[in-house]
């Protein structure tokens, strides 16, 4: 059989919200491509799993992504995960997967936990519509032209941070955007720290720098 790259989303918080199927792939994988060993050793070794594992990240994909082609058509199947949730959104693996095309080597995703959606699901909003607009600039001139820009958008739209500019991006934003917008900080999210702040930017910027929020977490902006 040909070989065959699936692409495994993995819990975002919560190691409950793995699938069967997830860790079925998991468990007969010939090998596992990971963005860091640390978590996805920790991921594994919850679950009982061994396998060999090939680091591809941010920071070397171009390189790596070839070796594992050539590693890939010499056995019947890998899996690609990322530290956690779906992997390719707002994660490596673009390249690789897009080698596997044109190489001929079957893709199959498998859905899973996915920050965004689960954001979106919790928010109360009316989500038939929403833009994603995933992770700013960390660079403040540039990201303050994004959030200038996304203020044309006129729709429900989602940011991601890095935790530790949580409290910065709010104050970006009540700034930029009408302060008295509805906003949901969907802050780490199926984890037992999980909560919903939902009120107006500006107010949701004070509560977070009163309570100095600092956590994975998604930013809806109800611009509509």
């Amino acid at each position: 059989m040909p070989p065959k790259l699936y692409l495994v989303s993995t819990p975002i918080g919560n190691y409950d919200d793995i699938t069967l199927r997830a860790l079925e792939v998991l468990k007969n994988a010939d090998f596992i491509v990971c963005e860091e060993f640390r978590e996805a050793r920790r991921l594994l070794s919850h679950f009982g799993i061994t396998k060999e594992l090939l680091s591809m990240n941010e920071h070397n994909e171009q390189e790596t992504a070839p070796e594992i082609i050539t590693k890939l058509k010499s056995v019947q199947s890998a899996a690609l995960i990322s530290d956690c949730g779906t992997p390719l959104f707002s994660d490596p693996g673009r390249y690789l997967v897009q080698l596997c095309i044109q190489q001929g080597i079957q893709i199959t995703p498998l859905p899973g936990a996915n920050s965004l959606i689960t954001a979106l699901m919790g928010s109360g909003m009316d989500i038939d519509r929403f833009y994603c607009y995933g992770w700013l600039s960390p660079k403040k001139e540039i990201r303050e032209k994004e959030l200038r820009d996304l203020k044309n958008v006129h729709e429900i739209i989602a940011i991601m941070e890095t935790p530790y500019r949580l409290v910065r991006l709010l104050e970006d934003a009540a700034k930029v955007f009408n302060p008295t917008v509805p906003c949901v900080l969907a802050f780490e999210l199926t984890s037992e720290k999980e909560q919903y702040f939902r009120g107006k930017l500006k107010d949701i910027a004070a509560l977070a720098k009163d309570k100095q929020l600092k956590g994975e977490f998604v930013l809806l902006v109800d611009n509509s």
